[in-house]
């Protein structure tokens, strides 16, 4: 997992079926002081993040098992929140 901060929603008007009620967000991947790194990417949203908020992302295989049991075709998922940018900098996350 890394640390992103969600910088936007997407909206599509066609996706894949599955996709069907799952949000989409552009993140900005950070790094362990908080500073962008990177592009950002589209990530499906499987905690119900905002735009703002300091999150957990994965990226390839890992990215489907927030929807086990279904077909979901991400390669890039957002799996948790974090409570606040003081928690990352207290515990020094590199």
């Amino acid at each position: 997992m890394q640390l992103a901060r969600v910088i936007g929603n997407v909206v599509s008007t066609i996706k894949n079926p599955t996709l069907t009620g799952r949000k989409l967000m552009v993140i900005q991947i950070l790094n362990g002081d908080l500073k962008p790194t990177g592009r950002p990417l589209v990530a499906v949203d499987s905690v119900g993040a905002g735009v703002g908020e300091l999150v957990f992302w994965c990226r390839g295989k890992e990215a489907s098992f927030p929807f086990e049991g279904s077909d979901v075709p991400t390669d890039c998922t957002i799996v948790g929140i974090v409570d606040s940018d003081a928690h990352v900098k207290n515990i020094g996350i590199k």
